[in-house]
Parts: C-alpha cells; structure tokens; sequence
C-alpha cells in the first residue's frame, strides 16, 4: 500500500514537478522534510537518491543536472541544514545549472523564538537565486489556489533561467499522516518563455568593417554546432578563435591554449595583438593573463553572446547580444564577409613560436605535476568525461589538448575548491559514459563526503594529485614572500587517500614514478566491480619551479 503525504502543499509540489517532467530528487535526512521524503519516494515517475550531507547534496544534484541539461530538486530539513546548500546554489547560479532547492521549514509563527531547527529560511538564497518563493501552510486561506500559481512560477522560472530556484514549505506538526490515494488536480497549462533573436544590420556592418575580430571562448558545455561555425570564422584565416579546455571548443585553427600565447604579453605586445573587435561567448575565464591583455587592449567594440549574462569582464562593453551563441553566429554567417586576415597570420605566427617551444619543453621535464598532466591527457580513454577541480589543476589542464578528444567540465562559477568532488560524482550517476575526476588533494580532501554516495558507478575513476599542499601558492606572485605561507596559506600536510578510498569501498593505487604511473594506468582503467582512485604523489617535487621554468623557457 502507498504511503502519500496527507499534506496538500507537498502533494501540488508533487503533482506539478510531474508536469514539468523534473522527476530527479536528492534527499537530505531530516524530519521536517520527511513529508517530501516520504511522498516522492512513492512516487512512481520519480527517482530520489539520499545523500546524507546537505553541501554535499546539493553539489552531487548541480552536477545531475549538468549531465542532464534538466533541472533537479534537493530536499532538506530547517535550519542550518539549509543553509549548507549555499556553496552549490552559488555555484549553480554562476554557471546557469537549473536546481529547484526545496527547504522544509517550521511554521511562520516559529521563526526567531528560538525553537529547534529554526532559523530566517525564507528568501535565504535571494543574492544568488533566480526567484525566492514561499508556500503557504495549507490551512492558510486559498492555500491551494495560491500554492498551485506558486510552484509553477518558480519551476517556469528554473527552466527560463537554467538556474537556482528556491521554494520554501513551511510544515505544521504532525509530519507524518499519509493519504493511500491522492486527489486530482488540474492539468498545468506551460508558459515557459522563449527568447527570439534576430541580428541587426548595425551588428553585421560592425563585423564586415572590422580588420581584427577576435572571438574569445570562456566556460561553455560540448556544441558540435557552435564548434563547425566557428570553424567557418578561421578556415579562410577571417578571424582569430581563443579557447580554453573548459570552452568544449576544439579545432586545428582555433587558438587553444591561451596561457601559452599570451602569458608574456609586453605593453607593446597588448598593442601589437589588440582586436578591434571582441566577442566573447561562454562564461568564467580561466586565464587572468588573456583579461590582463584584454583590459589594456581596449577594442573598440566588444559584444558579449549569452542568454544570461552581460559582464563587463574587459571593461569595454558595446553590445549586450541575448542569445545563444550558436543562434548568434548561425545569422551572422549569412551576412558576414569572411575575407583573410593579417590579423589571424600575426597570431598565427606566434603560435607556431609558441608550441614549438611546449613540445621542446615536453620533452626534457621529469617526473611533476606538468609532466602528469601530459601523460594523463594521452592516456585518459575518448569515452571518458573529464572532470577537473579548481586552483592548479585546471591550470595545467589549460596547457594540454584536453578538449580535443573529451567533454570537459570545472566549477568556474565561484572558481571555489568546495564541491568539485560531489559534482562528478553526480554527472557520473547520470551519464551513460564512464566520469574521471582530475583534483589536487587539498580541494579532495575538502569534499571528502563526495564518495559517502551509494549510487557511483564502478566505472568511476578519480586521480588525486597529491603534492602535500595548496602548491597553486607556489606559483601565483605574492604567497611566497610571506612567512604565513607554509603553515596557513600554502597549509603543508602528509595526509594521503588510501584509507579514505578503504572507507568508501574504492579500489587504491599509488604511484610516486613515471615508469610506474604509465604501467598501472592501463589497469586503472580497467573494469571492476568498485570505482578506483589513483593517488600520484609529487609532495618531494619542486611543481612550482617545473611550471615557472616553462614559462620562463617559452621566452
């Protein structure tokens, strides 16, 4: 026999979420929320996973939803418990990733009266958050009227927004009253909006006069589409295309690492190199030497494409364009005089520089973090989604052809450490193809209750590259000339994963050689019964010196 809640709020929320299709819940343990627990649960059209810590969960549904480009709803109790949902709702809000944050709470009269569990829930997220909104108790007047107009505003929103969306349900005791059949209620008739887009003259005028048009490529998922018309701008030499490994934009004339090119930029080279045109897709850049160069650059033009954002990232913003990018440059290449440029042979020339010198580099460094990073980009499998943490390691990523044969994904929307874990290992419980996760130890170690989830696939690989500190201190000016940089910045440790990997049920191995690296990597990517994690040790290595002599060598 089911066991429905008796509560009518919890029951509309149910039957709305059904119409709109989201059918993936993360539940959080608690008892304010057991309404929700218990009546999705019997739900048939919907699947809900329990994931104990609220961080945790919420990062786990963000990267859910990554994979599924469709919203997800988390659950928790009232309280702090909420509140530890703030990091991935942050995170979500920045890289546009739809997650309906449902908050069970006390009733209104309870809040500040120092009751259990009972803190100032409603509009909590408002600072990162495409909507705010609150249920009514259900003995409140027109309360299902009105929680009916309510959840389908907020739910129209998460998917218009492809963001966080939070909805706050307040529950009177008793918590625990089920219902064994539940009442119809009315179809919901869908009013999502979509934006229509089409380019002005002015816009086509500005790209055909323009001499040096350089098209900058930030955070952005896979786009076979985006990518072949992009290719149309850079097969006659017409415009010049930076990307990053996170960008999902491969092409043999798009300019794919930017650090390599860019890095030792002179006051004459910001000249030299400066479009007249700028425009930038996507979102956060990696890179803070290609924003440097941008900054001083000043183009004369800049448009920025994204449906969601406008930032004034280079400080010369001329057209806000809300579209998607591969609406944008679909109607643009029917206007567009696609005629060679110098611009793209100068550029073109100092890549040729450039990569000769990588590849001579490639080939003289031992054993470190650069030298891994090389050896894992030609030997991670093409079917494998990539996963990779903040701070060193998607720096490195930046250097090697990632993108070329991989998805590839990264939390730049906070660009924080927290949550990197708990993200791939979400994608990878929704994906049909296999999810590596590439993190330094200190930003795993931070999320370690990313591995306290029952439901990773065996076919889940994690690499930890453990260095025995923050080494990304030791590169970026400044940390280094500080006497706090051992002990509280760079926070030097002789911690390592193989217990934890015992603890969670993973299969160990280690490595601290580059003959013994190459020789279980074949293995590690094996199938079992269990995911594995491979800890490359590097803490006896100068990292930071292996990179700052690489940069110094591409002079």
């Amino acid at each position: 026999m089911k066991q429905f809640s008796s509560k009518r709020s919890i029951q509309i929320l149910g039957h709305v979420l059904q119409q709109y299709g989201i059918d993936k819940m993360v539940i959080s343990p608690g008892s304010r929320n057991a309404p929700l627990a218990i009546h999705f649960s019997e739900l048939d059209s919907f699947e809900c996973f329990s994931i104990i810590d609220e961080r945790s969960a919420a990062f786990v549904a963000m990267g859910m939803a990554k994979s599924l480009k469709q919203p997800v709803a988390i659950s928790c109790t009232s309280g702090s418990a909420a509140t530890n949902y703030y990091p991935a709702v942050v995170e979500a809000f920045y890289q546009n990733v739809p997650l309906l944050v449902l908050t069970a709470d006390r009733p209104t009269d309870f809040v500040d009266l120092f009751d259990g569990q009972t803190i100032r829930q409603k509009d909590l997220f408002q600072q990162h958050s495409y909507g705010d909104f609150q249920l009514l108790e259900d003995d409140k007047k027109n309360a299902e009227e009105e929680n009916l107009k309510i959840v389908k505003t907020a739910i129209e929103l998460c998917f218009e927004k492809q963001g966080p969306v939070h909805i706050n349900i307040p529950l009177t005791e008793p918590l625990y009253q089920y219902a064994t059949e539940l009442p119809v209620f009315p179809s919901i008739e869908k009013t999502i909006q979509k934006r229509d887009f089409e380019i002005s003259s002015t816009l086509v005028s500005e790209f055909n006069v323009a001499k040096r048009i350089l098209i900058l490529a930030g955070t952005l998922d896979k786009n076979p589409e985006l990518q072949s018309l992009l290719s149309q701008f850079v097969k006659n030499h017409s415009a010049v295309v930076l990307t990053e490994a996170n960008s999902n934009l491969y092409h043999d004339k798009f300019f794919n690492h930017i650090d390599r090119y860019v890095f030792n930029f002179t006051e004459e080279d910001f000249r030299t190199y400066a479009p007249d045109l700028l425009i930038t897709i996507g979102q956060n850049v990696v890179s803070k030497k290609v924003k440097e160069f941008l900054r001083k650059a000043k183009p004369q033009n800049h448009w920025h494409i994204d449906e969601f954002w406008q930032p004034n990232t280079y400080f010369a913003l001329t057209q806000e364009i809300k579209t998607k990018p591969e609406i944008f440059f679909s109607q643009l290449l029917k206007f567009a005089k696609l005629e060679p440029s110098a611009y793209f042979n100068l550029w073109d020339v100092l890549r040729d520089k450039k990569d000769a010198k990588h590849n001579e580099y490639c080939k003289t460094i031992d054993f470190s973090d650069f030298k891994i990073f090389q050896i894992l980009e030609q030997k991670i499998p093409s079917n494998y989604n990539i996963h990779i943490s903040n701070s060193s390691a998607i720096r490195y990523a930046e250097l090697f052809p990632y993108s070329q044969n991989h998805n590839i994904y990264c939390n730049r929307g906070t660009s924080g450490i927290d949550g990197s874990t708990s993200t791939a290992m979400g994608f990878a419980m929704m994906n049909e193809n296999p999810t590596i996760l590439i993190s330094g130890e200190l930003g795993f170690f931070y999320d370690i209750n990313g591995l306290w989830n029952n439901y990773i696939p065996p076919y889940t690989r994690i690499i930890v590259m453990n260095n025995g500190e923050g080494n990304i201190f030791r590169i970026i000016p400044g940390p280094t000339t500080s006497n706090a940089i051992d002990e509280f910045i760079a926070t030097k440790h002789q911690k390592n994963c193989e217990n934890l990997a015992k603890h969670f049920g993973f299969g160990y191995f280690k490595v601290e050689d580059e003959a013994t690296l190459l020789r279980v990597l074949d293995n590690f990517f094996k199938p079992e019964a269990k995911p594995k994690i491979l800890e490359i040790n590097t803490a006896d290595i100068q990292n930071a010196e292996v990179l700052k002599e690489y940069f110094k060598f591409l002079k």
